[in-house]
C-alpha cells in the first residue's frame, strides 16, 4: 500500500492546521486529564468517603503524573523527531524510531510498576499520606490498583503523540475519549451501586485505560505515513539518542509536577498542623484536599495550554526539516495568542466562580472551613495563571524546534528551581498561606525568561528565513 504524504504541512493554511492538530490534543489530553479528576468527583460526592478519599486521591495523583511523564518524555520525543524525518523525506528512521519507542515505553512501565509495590508505604508516606489514618488507609487502596494497569496507562499516553505524527490527531483524541467515557461509566456503578469506594475508582480508571491501549495498539498495525516492520523493534542507541532529548520538556513539565505537589503536600501537613483549625484532628486532611482539587483545575486549564503547543509538533517539526521557517515563526504567533486567551479565561472562572468549582467536589458534605479554605487557594494559587500558560507554550514550542537544551533548561527553571524552591521557602515566612503563594511568584518569574526567550526565537527564525531567501536568490 502506498505510504500517505504530509507534505500539506508545509502548505495548508497555519490557521486550519492549528485546528486539525491542536484541538484533537486538547481534547485527548483533557480526557486524559479528567481520568484522574472525574475520580475525584465521584469520590468526593460518596459520603463514605468524602474528604479522606479527595486527600487519598490528591496523595496518589503525583504517582500516576509520574508514569504519565516518561511515557509523555518517549511519546513527544519520538513525534518531534518522526515528524522532522518525515518532512526530510526520510521514512526509515521514522519507522524505526517508532518502533524503539514502543519498547521504551514497555520497559519501562514494567520498571515503574515494580518500584512502585516493592516501596509502596514510603511512596505514600513521602506525597504527605500520613496526614491522618484514614488518608492512608484510602490512599494504599487506591494506589495498589492503579499501579497494576500502569503499563495500559503509559502504553496508550506514549503512542497518542506518535498516532498524531503519523497525520492521524483524530484517531488519537478518539482512543482516549473512549477510554475516558468508559472510566465515567464505570465509576458511579463501582463506587455507588457496588460501593467499592477507592478500589472502584481505580478500577473503572484502569478500564478506560486499557481500552485505550487495545485502540491504539491496533493503529499500529494501520499506519498511514509511516509503516512498521520487524527491523522497527531492533534497539538503536543512537536513535534513541536523538528523540529522547526532544521528550525530556515534556518529562519536567510533568515529572517537576510531582516534586511540586511532594514539596505542597509535606508544607501542607507541616504548616497544617500549626494552624488553629486545620490543627484539629478532623480538619487535618481539608488543605490537603483542597490544593488537590485546585491543582486538578489547574491540570485542566495546563493540558489545553499543553495540547495547544504539543498539536503544533508534527507541524512545526514538518516545516522544519521542509526549510520553511517563516511558517515555524508564524505558527509560533499564533500559538501564543492562544495561550493568552486560555489564561485569561481560566483566571476569570477562578475569580468569578471559586464556589461553584468547589462545590463539583463535594462542598455540600463538608464544613465551612472546607469552602473557605479553597475559595482563597483558588483566588491565590491560579491569580498569574495567564502567564502560566503562555510559560508552557513557549517551552513544547522551542521542544517542537528541535532545540532541547533551551527548552529543558527553562523549563527545569520554572518547574524545579522556582516550583519546588518557592513552596519550600515562602510557607517559613508566611506559614499556609506561603504554599499558596509559591505558584504566582514562580510563574512570575518565569515569565520574564520566557519574554527573552520569544524575542530571540522571532530573530532566530527570520534571520533563518533570510538566508534562506538568499540562497534561493543566488541559486
Amino acid at each position: 500500500m502506498e505510504q500517505q504524504s504530509n507534505s500539506f504541512l508545509a502548505t495548508e493554511k497555519l490557521g486550519t492546521l492549528m485546528r486539525k492538530y491542536s484541538i484533537p490534543c486538547v481534547i485527548s489530553l483533557l480526557v486524559a486529564a479528567l481520568y484522574n479528576i472525574v475520580d475525584q468527583i465521584f469520590i468526593a460526592n460518596a459520603t463514605y468517603l468524602g474528604s479522606y478519599g479527595n486527600a487519598a486521591n490528591t496523595v496518589v495523583f503525583p504517582l500516576t503524573v509520574v508514569a504519565l511523564s516518561i511515557a509523555v518524555m518517549i511519546g513527544d520525543g519520538a513525534c518531534a523527531y518522526v515528524s522532522i524525518c518525515l518532512g526530510a523525506d526520510e521514512h526509515e528512521r521514522a519507522h524505526r524510531s517508532i518502533g524503539n519507542a514502543i519498547i521504551l515505553c514497555i520497559v519501562s512501565s514494567l520498571i515503574v510498576v515494580a518500584v512502585y509495590f516493592l516501596f509502596m508505604n514510603p511512596i505514600l508516606t513521602l506525597f504527605g499520606g500520613t496526614v491522618n489514618e484514614e488518608t492512608f488507609y484510602y490512599a494504599r487502596q487506591y494506589f495498589i490498583y492503579i499501579t497494576i494497569g500502569l503499563p495500559a496507562y503509559m502504553f496508550g499516553q506514549a503512542m497518542n503523540p506518535i498516532i498524531r505524527s503519523d497525520g492521524s490527531p483524530r484517531f488519537a483524541m478518539a482512543a482516549t475519549l473512549s477510554g475516558a467515557v468508559l472510566n465515567i461509566i464505570f465509576d458511579p456503578i463501582l463506587i455507588f451501586v457496588c460501593k467499592w469506594g477507592m478500589m472502584g475508582a481505580a478500577v473503572a480508571t484502569v478500564a478506560g485505560q486499557i481500552l485505550t491501549a487495545v485502540l491504539s495498539i491496533w493503529y499500529l498495525f494501520h499506519m498511514k505515513a509511516v509503516r512498521l516492520q520487524k527491523s522497527s523493534f531492533r534497539l538503536s542507541g543512537k536513535l534513541i539518542r536523538r528523540f529522547i532529548p526532544l521528550g525530556v520538556t515534556s518529562f519536567l513539565s510533568q515529572i517537576s509536577l510531582v516534586a511540586s505537589m511532594a514539596a505542597v503536600n509535606n508544607m501542607i501537613r507541616t504548616y497544617g498542623a500549626l494552624d488553629p483549625i486545620f490543627s484539629q484532628t478532623e480538619y487535618a486532611q481539608i488543605p490537603m484536599a483542597v490544593v488537590g482539587i485546585v491543582m486538578k483545575f489547574f491540570q485542566i486549564v495546563i493540558s489545553i495550554a499543553v495540547g495547544l503547543a504539543a498539536g503544533c509538533i508534527p507541524v512545526v517539526g514538518y516545516n522544519i526539516g521542509a526549510k520553511r521557517p517563516d511558517r515555524a515563526k508564524g505558527l509560533f504567533t499564533l500559538l501564543l495568542a492562544c495561550e493568552a486567551v486560555v489564561g485569561v479565561a481560566a483566571w476569570l472562572i477562578v475569580e468569578l466562580f471559586p464556589g461553584q468549582l468547589i462545590a463539583l467536589f463535594g462542598a455540600a458534605n463538608e464544613s465551612a472551613y472546607y469552602t473557605e479554605f479553597a475559595i482563597k487557594c483558588f483566588r491565590t494559587y491560579l491569580c498569574l495563571v495567564m502567564l502560566a500558560t503562555i510559560n508552557k507554550g513557549t517551552f513544547i514550542y522551542l521542544q517542537s524546534l528541535g532545540k532541547a537544551f533551551a527548552s529543558t533548561a527553562i523549563s527545569l527553571t520554572r518547574e524545579v528551581i522556582f516550583g519546588v524552591g518557592f513552596a519550600l521557602l515562602l510557607p517559613r515566612f508566611f506559614g499556609l498561606d506561603g504554599v499558596l503563594y509559591s505558584m504566582p511568584v514562580s510563574d512570575g518569574l518565569t515569565f520574564v525568561i520566557c519574554v527573552i526567550t520569544i524575542v530571540y526565537t522571532y530573530r532566530t527564525l527570520g534571520r533563518e528565513q533570510r538566508q534562506l531567501e538568499t540562497s534561493r536568490n543566488r541559486a
